[in-house]
């Protein structure tokens, strides 16, 4: 193949999908509870973001920033009315979103005259893109792997240490970043009262608390940020993957007093913003923020956690812990998280392998109840055919 090799896929290619359904090249069914890896937030070619971008694309694609852009202004005023923010800015990734917020994080304490804050603690099991600054934030491990030298300014601590936090803390400390449910980091949610102590300590700082939404966000948890449900206010918070839909799009919104330090040439996208990204995510947000969705997601995260916690209860020497919120669930395993997800796709479903021995379970959120309890007959046939192989060895 003429690909560079850095991706390890499953040899398998899909032709169509439909809703919470992909379908493969021989015309098999799958049930998706990978949404592109929490991306497809309104699931495979939903027919009102079809007339979406069809119309948008029979009018205007591409203008760059030169010049005002009414979609993006429909979208920003959107993200503000229904979040903490009072500013946005648009690119195109996660990546490109979490990038803007650590240069705005400098630039706001640079504007403020504390020239020397420029440091920004994360967390251990931290997941922020793949750009060299933000593996340097993960900390060590294999994404560093011949990637020297590390990139500076980033001091890790662990997610359970208020003590080792505290003496993180130095003069040239900017902030203080985390994932509300960590996702590649194997769907671990900080506590309601971890996130307000945190909040507390940036206060008594003065740091700024930067959020990275973009795995957890844009109703993921069943909320519209996934930081809502301690009620908590970030000063920054980064967006993409729901927010799109599927279509490339990243977003970093930020509080006025920190969207002010950034002035015209200060930064910039070429692509960020476009008509057709600002059209999907528009009409993705008007979606999720009409008054049933979120009940639904908070339902139907509840359901399917359940059904998990009985599948879990029934095969405790497979699955050790069942955790997260909404539709961000993980099964804490231990065996190959790999070895699972791969037998679950043997059987039709769909599902993402993740760091702390965790298989994530993140379906589109227009998931039904039906197609939960579905995966979760799938889960407990491939543990039942696992558990008949150990008997028969062990016999």
């Amino acid at each position: 193949m003429s690909l560079i090799d850095v991706y390890a896929r499953a040899d398998l290619m899909f032709e169509r999908g439909e809703g919470v359904y992909l379908y493969d090249t021989k015309g098999r069914r799958y049930l998706d509870f990978t949404a592109g890896v929490a991306v497809l937030s309104l699931g495979h070619c939903h027919p009102v973001l079809i007339e979406t971008l069809t119309n948008q694309a029979g009018k205007l694609w591409h203008v760059s920033n030169l010049f005002r852009i009414a979609e993006q202004e429909r979208v920003a005023a959107l993200l503000c009315a229904h979040t903490f923010a009072d500013a946005a800015f648009f690119c195109n990734s996660g990546g490109e979103a979490w990038e803007t917020a650590i240069k705005m994080i400098r630039r706001y304490h640079d504007r403020q005259g504390h020239k020397k804050r420029w440091r920004v603690i994360t967390f251990e099991g931290a997941f922020h893109g793949r750009s060299l600054t933000a593996i340097a934030a993960a900390g060590p491990g294999p994404m560093l792997d011949g990637f020297g030298p590390v990139s500076k300014g980033f001091d890790l601590v662990p997610v359970d240490n208020f003590n080792r936090l505290r003496s993180a803390i130095t003069d040239e400390t900017a902030a203080i970043c985390l994932e509300p449910v960590q996702g590649e980091g194997g769907i671990y949610p900080f506590a309601d009262k971890q996130l307000v102590e945190i909040r507390r300590i940036c206060d008594e700082f003065d740091l700024l608390l930067l959020v990275d939404e973009i795995q957890a966000g844009i109703g993921r948890t069943g909320r519209v940020l996934a930081h809502e449900w301690a009620e908590i206010t970030p000063d920054i918070a980064c967006l993409a993957k729901g927010l799109g839909g599927g279509f490339p799009v990243g977003a970093t919104i930020a509080r006025k007093h920190v969207a002010e330090a950034m002035i015209p040439g200060s930064h910039g996208s070429t692509f960020g913003g476009n008509p057709l990204a600002m059209a999907i995510a528009a009409k993705i947000l008007e979606i999720i923020t009409e008054p049933d969705f979120l009940s639904h997601v908070q339902k139907t995260g509840a359901f399917l956690k359940e059904q998990l916690i009985e599948v879990q209860q029934q095969y405790p020497q497979v699955i050790t812990q069942v955790r997260g919120h909404g539709l961000m669930i993980g099964l804490v395993v231990t065996c190959p998280p790999g070895e699972l997800v791969s037998a679950l796709r043997e059987e039709g479903l769909l599902t993402v392998p993740a760091r702390r021995e965790t298989v994530r379970f993140l379906p589109p959120l227009i998931v039904d109840e039906a197609a939960c309890a579905a995966a979760c007959d799938t889960l407990k046939k491939v543990l039942a055919k696992r558990a008949e192989i150990e008997k028969e060895t062990h016999s």
